[in-house]
């Protein structure tokens, strides 16, 4: 993947991003109903996973017992996004205070969260962006476990693949196919583009009805430029 992707990612938002996906025919890469908690700043990188189940339904390992997010915290690189499965159903948290520190501490950019997660005062005193589900104080402990790490993951309806992008902001949560990234941000540039250009003729005196039912109505079309 071009290394270049995620800082261009940067300047863009999330709405840019999921037309350009409609646009390219991209379908379900947006995740419903996880909420903005913990700051108000964008989330944007490269994802690296973990799955949670019930107690009990994890395959076993060998060696020692390893809390859950940790091994995934260990994996990520600084401004990698940690992104968590927890759709057992259970009430109790996928992510929390220690884990929003280490995850601080080694520069991960923030957490998306298919679940509760607890401590999110601590993730605010931290400036760790965070976006979830739920909030709940109940503890993991006995009631969920970890399953996998850096495999597929199933965040808001979208089935999430480790290397893959997203971009998180007060619209919502999007992602990107790691084997689509290039053409779906050179797509949401053009569109963001067009959109700075629509502004600057709303603020010439340029009638919204024109601007919008001319060009905003058309841009997601194919043939448009």
């Amino acid at each position: 993947m071009n290394q270049e992707l995620v800082p261009r990612l940067r300047h863009l938002d999330a709405c840019a991003v999921s037309d350009a996906l409609d646009r390219l025919g991209i379908d379900q890469q947006v995740a419903t109903g996880l909420a903005q908690q913990s700051t108000s700043s964008k989330l944007v990188g490269r994802v690296v996973t973990y799955r949670l189940v019930p107690a009990g339904q994890a395959p076993k390992t060998d060696g020692p017992v390893r809390h859950l997010g940790t091994t995934a915290i260990e994996l990520a690189a600084a401004g990698e996004v940690i992104v968590v499965e927890q759709r057992t159903g259970i009430e109790a948290g996928c992510w929390g205070g220690i884990l929003s520190l280490g995850a601080k501490v080694k520069g991960i950019a923030g957490v998306v969260a298919d679940g509760p997660v607890r401590d999110i005062d601590e993730a605010r005193t931290y400036a760790l962006p965070i976006y979830c589900r739920s909030l709940t104080p109940r503890t993991a402990r006995g009631r969920v476990e970890e399953a996998e790490v850096n495999g597929p993951v199933c965040i808001g309806g979208v089935t999430v693949n480790p290397g893959d992008l997203v971009i998180a902001d007060g619209s919502g949560v999007v992602f990107i196919p790691a084997a689509r990234a290039d053409e779906v941000i050179a797509a949401a540039e053009r569109i963001a583009g067009r959109e700075a250009g629509m502004a600057k003729d709303l603020l010439a005196g340029r009638p919204v009805t024109e601007v919008m039912g001319r060009d905003y109505e058309f841009m997601l079309r194919p043939e448009a430029a």
